[in-house]
C-alpha cells in the first residue's frame, strides 16, 4: 500500500511537472531560430511572403477601423492574443510578422534546451487551417500552400 502511493505521487508529480513545463512556452521571435536553423531562416526570410506579413496589413491600417485592423494580428503577426506572443509593434516587435512560430509553436523551451521534441516539426495543413480557413482563402483570394515559401 505505501508503495502504491509513492508511485502514485511519483507519477502525479510528473503530470503536474509537464502541465507546468508547457505552460513556460512562449514565442521568442524568427530571429532566435537563426543560430541552429540558418538555412532554414535564410530562405524563410527570402521567399516567404509571410516573412513580410505585417506590412501587407500596415498598408490597408487607413482604410480598416481599429478594431477590424487589430483582427489582422491573428494571422498577420506571431503569437497574437497568446503567451509571450505579439502585443504591438512597439513591445514586441520580434513577433510582428508571421513567423517559424506560427507554424512550429513557442520556442523558447525549444531554444533554451536544443531538444526538437519541445517544438512541432510535423507541421501539415491542419496547422494552417487557422488563417487558411475556407472563409479566408475565398475573402482574400490567396491559396494556402503547405511549405510554399517556407523553407
Amino acid at each position: 500500500m505505501k508503495n502504491s502511493i509513492i508511485v502514485g505521487l511519483f507519477f502525479l508529480y510528473l503530470f503536474c511537472s509537464s502541465i507546468s513545463f508547457a505552460e513556460d512556452k512562449i514565442f521568442i521571435g524568427s530571429e532566435a531560430c537563426k543560430d541552429c536553423h540558418e538555412q532554414e531562416y535564410s530562405n524563410y526570410m527570402k521567399y516567404s511572403k509571410k516573412a513580410q506579413s505585417f506590412e501587407s496589413i500596415k498598408k490597408m491600417e487607413k482604410k480598416l477601423t481599429p478594431q477590424e485592423y487589430q483582427s489582422c494580428f491573428e494571422c498577420h503577426t506571431t503569437g497574437y492574443g497568446k503567451k509571450g506572443g505579439f502585443v504591438s509593434q512597439k513591445e514586441t516587435p520580434q513577433l510582428k510578422d508571421t513567423g517559424c512560430e506560427v507554424c512550429h509553436g513557442p520556442g523558447s523551451l525549444h531554444a533554451e534546451s536544443e531538444d526538437p521534441d519541445l517544438i512541432t516539426r510535423d507541421v501539415t495543413m491542419e496547422n494552417c487551417n487557422t488563417c487558411h480557413s475556407k472563409d479566408r482563402i475565398e475573402a482574400f483570394d490567396f491559396k494556402p500552400l503547405l511549405f510554399g515559401g517556407a523553407h
